[in-house]
């Protein structure tokens, strides 16, 4: 039995993205959201949604790109720092030590101690209502060379990323690996094949 918690945004997990920016002067900005995802791969596009209020908000408005910034488990303590604090009145990066690093292909800076990072350029924008989506397109990923396997690609369990419960308000870390995509399913496709339609 089901129980109706009513119309809420209570997709679970979401990611814990920290969104690099710009100021008017140049000054290295970022905050977290959760409100994201990919939502494209040709061209590669990410999307995050920021409530007006925000100041990373009038930054991408302004400089039509943003960074989108991975921590890791160990980066919990400033990441959650990062967003409990404007950068309206606080330094961000002064304050946690981080290092913001000039991206050379978009007008946003990123986290130099950050395992992964996505440099965007706005795409598009969508007014939702409290929030804007901001569409990224990307146009570099970098990543820690020690994120990556022996071919280069990239392995979550490595970059071991927070994730987020919005009904809670909380963090969590990355499971188990579990396998590979498409075999579970192949395994029922070949049970059903072999029971020749006769149900379970």
């Amino acid at each position: 039995m089901k129980k109706s918690l009513g119309a809420d945004a209570l997709g679970v997990p979401a990611p814990v993205w920290v969104v690099g920016s710009y100021g008017p002067d140049r000054e290295p900005n970022v905050m977290v959201a959760s409100w994201g995802g990919i939502c494209c791969s040709s061209p590669p596009c990410l999307a995050v949604s920021l409530r007006k209020t925000r100041l990373s908000h009038a930054n991408i408005m302004k400089s039509k790109a943003f960074t989108v910034n991975v921590p890791s488990r160990r980066h919990l303590p400033v990441t959650d720092y990062i967003g409990t604090v404007s950068g309206r009145s606080q330094n961000k990066f002064a304050a946690t030590g981080l290092t913001p690093v000039p991206s050379s292909l978009v007008e946003a800076p990123y986290i130099l101690e950050f395992p992964l990072v996505l440099e965007c350029t706005l795409f598009t924008s969508i007014d939702l209502g409290s929030h804007t989506q901001f569409i990224g397109r990307v146009v570099d990923v970098k990543a820690d060379e020690a994120m990556l396997d022996g071919a280069g690609a990239l392995i979550a369990g490595k970059v071991n990323p927070l994730i987020a419960s919005p009904a809670e308000r909380a963090y969590y870390a990355l499971g188990n690996y579990l396998t590979p995509a498409h075999a579970p399913g192949l395994a029922v496709l070949e049970h059903r094949a072999a029971r020749q339609g006769k149900g379970w």
